[in-house]
């Protein structure tokens, strides 16, 4: 019911003016996200590079409504990729194809989608393809294996709690493309989706497995401790090297685990995200943990 709630709360724009507004909450912000401007993400990088952990960079914003707004997205995403070589950074960055220009026309995404990966291309990045809400899965899956075809440095993301996330992984895998697996942080309705934590728990175990054995290079997206010792046992019963797949967490959780994971030698990358369109993903971060409510409250009461 929490979880409802919260997600809920992060579609409505009087909580969010709350929230933005607020000098308190804007602060707290700032513990799962890395500040509004590329530079503050990039000092967090740097942070974070120093600790031998790389970074998937996320300029935060969706659903854009103008083609004027989804090529400023679009400029702004080729800033972060010519900043990554240019600055030293061991990092990629993971993108919305609603922030290109999806909900405007799907040409103009593709177009805008274009430019984005070509200069990646030029400057050795690569690019994540964020997966959305359950409205966007199919033509998220189906831009990625389009632009499969033409450049290598692009992958997506499969949430583990939609009933097709099987079926999608065996299409990605087919083709070489690198996947992301998590567990989902939207709301979705009971006839696509698990509802039941064990049950979402249970099809990411299984889809992990198939991912460390048949995929390109996966990325394990977990902050929970029973997957990732489910991952450690399978992948040393099967001989799987640390080098073939990468764990990855979320900037300002579970900080603990991340620097266990890379003094334990494992491939560890954390999720930055930046921009002034936070609200929303702060909203669904609480709505992920209750942890991470906890500390929200907790420091505002302190303030």
């Amino acid at each position: 019911m929490l979880k409802d709630t919260l997600l809920s709360l992060a579609q409505n724009p009087h909580m969010r003016e709350f929230v933005v507004q607020n000098r308190i909450t804007r602060g707290i912000s700032r513990r799962f996200v890395a500040g509004e401007l590329l530079n503050d993400a990039v000092q967090a990088t740097r942070t974070l590079n120093q600790a031998g952990i790389q970074v998937a960079l996320d300029l935060l914003g969706e659903n854009v409504a103008d083609e004027q707004e989804a090529q400023f997205a679009t400029e702004q995403y080729c800033q972060a990729i010519d900043l990554i070589p240019d600055a030293g950074l061991e990092a990629n960055i993971s993108i919305k194809l609603t922030a290109l220009g999806l909900d405007v026309s799907p040409q103009l995404c593709v177009d805008n989608f274009r430019v984005l990966l070509t200069r990646a291309q030029q400057k050795n990045v690569f690019v994540c393809i964020d997966m959305e809400g359950s409205e966007y899965t199919e033509r998220t899956i189906d831009m990625t294996l389009r632009m499969r075809k033409e450049f290598e440095n692009v992958g997506t993301v499969i949430q583990t709690y939609l009933y097709r996330s099987a079926g999608d992984i065996a299409r990605l895998v087919e083709q070489g493309v690198r996947v992301r697996l998590v567990k989902g942080a939207y709301k979705e309705q009971q006839d696509i989706a698990f509802q039941e934590k064990r049950d979402v728990d249970q099809n990411y175990a299984n889809l992990m497995k198939v991912l460390l054995a048949r995929g390109n290079f996966p990325a394990i997206a977990t902050h929970d401790e029973t997957l990732l010792q489910e991952v450690k046992r399978f992948v040393g019963d099967y001989g799987i090297g640390k080098s073939a797949f990468e764990f990855q967490m979320l900037y300002g959780v579970r900080r603990d685990l991340q620097e266990k994971l890379v003094k334990d030698g494992y491939n560890m990358r954390v999720y930055v995200p930046y921009g002034v369109q936070w609200y929303p993903y702060l909203m669904r971060r609480m709505a992920e943990r209750p942890a991470n409510l906890m500390f929200v409250f907790s420091n505002m009461l302190r303030s």
